[in-house]
């Protein structure tokens, strides 16, 4: 199944769709009041601080959560083991890949992401609705190990022996600024390659071949092992999700550089090159 589906596509398929909104701004408020407001008809809102990561700590800001958490936060979501679902937002798209990601590791083949969240779903005309659904009784089962995981160990072998991606702002990789975690800089070794620039200004993602080409720019040649990170573990797997889409697997270190910079024993690189 592809990663990605158009809301024409979605309109068409809307009846048999499990839908959930996972609307998420990186410091701002939870997204349930914006949902309240308006959302795609049958939607469920998914808060990603509470169903999508475990509570903040030394494993970073945005853990996995625990599989029986997981499991519990789809069932209620109405997702089914065999249901087709699709995530949206009405941002960034970091949110629903995150979703997107933790129900592939966990097991769920069927998912994807809605190909420019809900402004495109609003530019083709398609309905909102205020009514939202009772809680689901899916009978989702999260089983992990899905999708490929490292942990900062693995990160940094892979950033010597492989290909790790940043994928953070570039003031942020170069160690200009760090507005979230103790530490600014990167992982000595990774790639920067920012998720921002796996969509258009529409907000959709960039042609699958024009991301292959992208992600072959920066070293994803076949052969070699990808891995990504970022600062919680959330916009690595947006980059995941578009190498995804442009045919190139890749592991997500979910700790990410809030998890490295727990610790002041990891060594920390600064500067626009991979040191």
């Amino acid at each position: 199944m592809e990663p990605i589906i158009s809301a024409a596509a979605l309109a068409d398929a809307l009846d048999g769709t499990t839908i959930l909104d996972v609307r998420y701004r990186m410091g701002g408020p939870p997204g349930a009041g914006e949902y309240a407001k308006g959302h795609i008809p049958g939607a469920r809102y998914v808060d990603l601080d509470a169903d999508l990561a475990a509570p903040p700590g030394p494993r970073g800001r945005h853990p996995l959560p625990d599989p029986a958490d997981f499991t519990a936060a789809m069932r209620r979501a109405g997702v089914g083991r065999d249901s087709d679902v699709v995530v949206y937002d009405d941002w960034n798209g970091w949110g629903p890949a995150r979703a997107w990601w933790l129900l592939r590791w966990a097991g769920h083949r069927r998912v994807r992401v809605l190909d420019g969240g809900l402004a495109a779903w609003k530019a083709a005309g398609l309905p909102l609705s205020t009514e939202e659904p009772a809680p689901g009784d899916g009978d989702f089962t999260a089983v992990p190990g899905g999708m490929p995981l490292l942990d900062a160990d693995q990160a940094a072998r892979l950033a010597r022996g492989g290909l790790l991606l940043d994928a953070r702002a570039g003031e942020r990789y170069r160690g200009e600024t760090e507005p979230i975690d103790p530490v600014a800089g990167h992982i000595p070794g990774a790639v920067n390659a920012p998720t921002t620039e796996n969509t258009g200004p529409d907000g959709r993602f960039l042609p699958a071949a024009d991301l292959a080409a992208r992600f072959t720019a920066l070293g994803a040649v076949p052969g070699t092992e990808v891995g990504v990170y970022c600062g919680s573990g959330v916009s690595a797997a947006h980059q995941v999700l578009a190498m995804a889409a442009a045919g190139i697997p890749a592991a997500l270190y979910a700790g990410s550089w809030s998890e490295w910079t727990a610790t002041s024993a990891r060594p920390v690189a600064t500067g626009p090159h991979p040191g």
